[in-house]
C-alpha cells in the first residue's frame, strides 16, 4: 500500500525547486500567481533561479535545494521548474528518508521521472504533470495539477485510437519518460511494473532507439506482468534516411504482442500541449473498449 502524502487545502504551502535545466525567474512567475490564486503559498528554493552552464546552478546547489525542499517541515507539495538534463546527478546525493515523516508531493514530469522511480521505492505517491514553466501553457492540464493536490476525484475520458487493446485493470500507475526509464535499467531506482500499469512518454528519439529501449523493458521482465499499459504523447519522433518501418505506436504494440492486458494510446500526457495529470503509486481504474479509454481516480 502506497503512502499518500495529505491533501492540501487553501493557506498551505508548495515548494518550487529546479534539479535539472536553469528556468528565468520571468519563466516561473505565472507559476506562482496562479498557485497563489488556488489560495496557496509559495516558497522558492534558495539556488532557484542560479544557473551553471544548463544546469539550474551546481550540482552541489541543487542537491541543497532537494534536500530543503524535503527536510520542509510544514511544506505540502514540491514543484519541480523545469525538466532536459540534471536530476540524475543529484539524487543519489539526497537522503529522501525524512519524506517517510512528512510526506510531500512531488509534481513534475520528464527528468522528475527519476525522483518519482525513487519515491516509488520509498512507497510513496506523487503526481505526473506540466512543471512550473509551463503553468500557463495550458489551463485544462495544469487545473489537472490542482484536483490532484486537492483530492478531488478525477476520470480522464479519451478516445478510441486504433491500436488499443481492450480490456480493464486496477492497479498503481508507475513510470514516466521512456528514455530515463531505460536509463534507470538495473540501478537502485529501476521499477520492475509488476502488477501496475505501466505509463511511458517520450520525445525527440530516434524511431530505432524506441525499438531498443521497448525491447530492453521486454527482455528485462519488465512488460511481462502488467496489469495495463498506457502510452502518452510520443511526440517529434525522427527516422534514418532508410526508415524503420514502424511508428512509436507500433513499435510498443509489437514489444507487447504476447501480452493480453488492456493497452491504450495517445493518452494526453507527456511532452504534449494538454499534458493531463497523473497520480503514480495511487491505484487507478483502466478501461479501455473499442470506443473509448476512461482513467479513474
Amino acid at each position: 500500500m502506497a503512502i499518500i502524502p495529505p491533501y492540501l487545502k487553501k493557506g498551505d504551502t508548495i515548494l518550487i525547486i529546479a534539479t535539472a535545466r536553469a528556468r528565468s525567474k520571468e519563466a516561473i512567475q505565472p507559476a506562482i500567481d496562479i498557485i497563489k490564486n488556488w489560495g496557496l503559498k509559495v516558497e522558492l528554493g534558495p539556488n532557484v533561479f542560479k544557473v551553471h552552464h544548463q544546469f539550474a546552478g551546481t550540482d552541489e546547489q541543487r542537491i541543497n535545494d532537494l534536500q530543503w525542499a524535503i527536510d520542509h517541515k510544514s511544506a505540502k507539495a514540491v514543484l519541480i521548474s523545469g525538466g532536459g538534463y540534471g536530476t540524475l546527478r543529484v539524487v543519489d546525493h539526497v537522503n529522501f528518508k525524512p519524506l517517510l515523516k512528512s510526506p510531500k508531493w512531488f509534481v513534475g514530469y520528464s527528468d522528475t521521472t527519476i525522483i518519482h522511480n525513487r519515491l516509488y521505492h520509498l512507497k510513496m505517491a506523487a503526481i505526473h504533470g506540466t512543471m512550473a514553466f509551463q503553468f500557463a501553457k495550458d489551463e485544462e492540464a495544469t487545473n489537472s495539477i490542482k484536483q490532484l493536490l486537492f483530492g478531488e476525484q478525477v476520470k480522464y475520458a479519451i478516445a478510441k485510437n486504433k491500436y488499443n487493446r481492450p480490456g480493464k485493470a486496477e492497479a498503481e500507475i508507475v513510470g514516466g519518460n521512456l528514455s530515463l526509464l531505460y536509463a534507470l535499467s538495473g540501478s537502485v531506482d529501476d521499477v520492475s511494473g509488476k502488477n501496475k500499469i505501466l505509463f511511458i512518454e517520450d520525445l525527440d528519439e530516434q524511431l530505432y532507439h524506441v525499438d531498443r529501449m521497448m525491447l530492453q523493458l521486454k527482455r528485462s521482465g519488465k512488460l511481462k506482468h502488467l496489469k495495463g499499459l498506457i502510452v502518452g504523447g510520443m511526440s517529434d519522433m525522427k527516422d534514418n534516411a532508410i526508415p524503420f518501418g514502424k511508428t512509436a505506436e507500433e513499435i510498443v504494440l509489437d514489444a507487447v504482442k504476447e501480452y493480453d492486458y488492456p493497452v491504450c494510446f495517445n493518452f494526453p500526457a507527456g511532452h504534449i500541449e494538454k499534458n493531463m495529470a497523473l497520480y503514480l503509486g495511487k491505484k487507478a481504474k483502466l478501461e479501455v473498449t473499442k470506443n473509448k479509454v476512461e482513467l479513474s481516480f
